[in-house]
């Protein structure tokens, strides 16, 4: 067998890089493609893969010798080498890709095509690096985007401006919130088992720990994503990223360095930012956005959330469970404004319960900070007079976040509202250029974007794929929780189209009963003349996890029967669906009244 000399590639513009791990062993058989070492510069690590087969003769590099391109990295046996001899020591490698920096313990950050094949534009300094996908942003959107390109065979490159990957969603967003809101629910169940007969003390809160616990849980995650990034070997580079052509971005780092990055596609994923209302008194750290009431730095005495939508309303049901006083001022006439009336009413009821105020059809006319708290003034009929809070919590929804991508550079289109419009491949006004998630338009959330993402990443290799999901449910994970899909009731009477509906309350359910909860309710509508489900909504505890059954109801054009003859496991909650469906076509046994439909026809 002959001696290989296994050298530095071309790695760009990357001189006298460190080497900061040594992954083979003399004596250990590799193959091609698989990595040999990993250097690593001020703006990326990469790691260097084998370009042949073979078996390693001697190391020339250890931990912390600087390299650059044509440097000695070993010798290796060549196992098939060509009847020609020994490839000449410039035997081309392929061009390593940067690799993820080691994740940091998390920190709170604040969402059929062919690849174009016009050429690079590369106006300004030249490339440090290259993609053929470059993925901006790595939440739930982004890093699907990104794995799902990978496992295509492209070489990707993730831009991400925080230190963790997960975006929004795992950092600060959905997961740290069903964290903190799993302590609430168990707060609340001890409290309210005491009619049963089992009575708790008082919980004592560790706040630390309990802030410690839920940044636990998020950075799992993160560290998750980072692993399946490494094992894709795709490359995470952090800054800022904005275009700077249609086919090249440049990312602006933390140290205030920045790097040019080129691509042949790209999918923005840049995501959605806190809507602010003017006039509030924002460099005041007692004005919370929900990033700031995730980071838990206190329990006030009284909390102020502006807002009833979903976001406001969970972290509502955190604070309340923890000890706080709430009130929820909404300007609308009631709570969830998204969801049909008759799902909302149970939770209205039971938050007034628990709730210092809710506050509907009522603005915040001033918000004024004051050594000894902040002073809000109402507007509205039944306005309380001026009020003050330990702390306010601003949720009033999310702006995409794209104006700050430098999109004019790269010639994507961004309407009045700041959203990037797309067809249903993901794909912008410029051919390789796609987007998902937030940035695109609502609903805002993290499963829609997964599904786009995989779209984009699909389409751009080439496969003939659209979004066409019939349905994309939403979930309030209040207590209790709140979840619709489909056509809601409110939509249908809007739209004058015809409907019936059918109701199981959860007075009715044996597990319900059992568990002290009997509040709830399923509904379904469904079409009068085919008995297809049209929509559906839940209202009880794990609602959230009990409407999948019904978007794949939906999905699948299953009609009334499907779901009444399907056998549900009881006791269950999950069992409501069938009863719905049963009440509906007159077949119930579980209610007095043997048919309890609404039916709508048309003006």
């Amino acid at each position: 067998m002959a001696t290989i000399q296994i050298k530095i590639p071309d790695i760009g513009d990357f001189k006298e890089v460190e080497v900061t791990e040594v992954l083979v062993k003399p004596g250990a058989r590799v193959r091609a493609e698989q990595s040999l070492i990993t250097v690593e510069s001020d703006k990326a690590s990469m790691e260097i893969p084998s370009p042949r087969d073979g078996i390693v003769a001697a190391l020339n590099v250890k931990v912390g010798d600087k390299v650059s391109m044509n440097s000695l990295i070993l010798s290796m046996e060549g196992e098939d080498i060509p009847s020609s001899g020994t490839p000449a020591p410039s035997t081309p490698m392929p061009m390593p890709m940067p690799m993820p920096m080691p994740m940091p313990e998390p920190q709170a950050p604040s969402g059929a095509g062919t690849v174009n094949t016009e050429p690079r534009s590369t106006p300004g300094a030249a490339a440090d690096m290259h993609a053929e996908v470059l993925v901006l942003g790595s939440g739930p959107g982004g890093y699907t985007a990104a794995f799902r390109a990978a496992d295509l065979g492209k070489k990707v490159v993730i831009v991400e401006r925080y230190p963790d990957l997960g975006g929004v969603c795992t950092n600060v967003g959905c997961i740290p919130s069903k964290a903190l809101l799993h302590i609430a629910r168990v707060i609340t169940e001890a409290q309210e088992l005491a009619p049963s007969g089992v009575q708790f003390s008082n919980p004592a809160i560790d706040l630390d720990k309990v802030r410690a616990w839920k940044t636990e849980v998020a950075g799992k995650g993160a560290k998750g994503i980072a692993g399946l990034a490494r094992q894709r070997k795709v490359s995470i580079v952090q800054g800022t990223g904005k275009f700077d052509s249609p086919h090249g971005m440049t990312v602006s780092q933390a140290d205030g360095k920045s790097m040019r990055i080129g691509f042949d596609a790209c999918i923005v994923a840049a995501g959605s930012s806190v809507a602010r209302i003017p006039g509030l008194p924002y460099d005041d750290p007692r004005v919370l956005d929900s990033t700031g009431a995730l980071a838990l730095a206190d329990i006030p005495r009284r909390l102020l959330v502006i807002g009833g939508g979903i976001i406001g309303l969970e972290m509502a049901c955190v604070y309340d469970a923890l000890g706080s006083k709430v009130s929820v001022v909404e300007m609308q006439d009631g709570l969830m404004p998204g969801a049909d009336r008759d799902l909302v009413r149970p939770l209205e009821r039971r938050l007034k319960k628990r709730y210092e105020a809710i506050l509907l059809n009522t603005r915040v006319a001033k918000l004024e900070a004051q050594p000894e708290g902040l002073l809000a003034s109402f507007d509205g009929p039944g306005a309380p007079g001026p009020q003050r809070y330990d702390r306010v919590l601003v949720a009033t929804g999310r702006r995409p976040n794209g104006r700050e991508i430098g999109a004019e550079a790269a010639g994507v289109t961004i309407d009045a509202r700041g959203y990037i419009t797309v067809d249903r491949q993901q794909r912008t006004n410029v051919p390789h250029i796609f987007a998902i998630g937030d940035i695109v338009g609502e609903p805002m959330l993290a499963h829609k974007a997964s599904h786009e993402a995989k779209v984009a990443a699909e389409a751009l290799a080439g496969h003939k794929v659209y979004f066409d999901a019939l349905t994309i449910p939403s979930v309030a994970y209040t207590d209790p929780e709140v979840a619709w899909m489909g056509l809601t009731e409110t939509a249908a009477k809007a739209g004058n189209i015809a409907f019936e509906k059918a109701v199981f309350p959860w007075a009715a359910s044996g597990r319900a009963r059992a568990v002290d909860r009997t509040e709830g309710s399923t509904k379904l509508l469904f079409d009068p003349q085919t008995k297809r489900i049209l929509g559906a909504g839940i209202v009880g505890v794990n609602a959230g996890e009990l409407i999948a059954e019904l978007v794949l109801a939906l999905e699948m054009g299953a009609d009334m029967h499907d779901i009444a003859l399907t056998i549900h496991p009881h006791p269950t909650l999950s069992e409501t669906a069938g009863l719905a469906a049963e009440a509906g076509l007159g077949t119930i046994t579980d209610l007095f009244i043997p048919r309890k439909t609404v039916h709508h026809e048309p003006e």
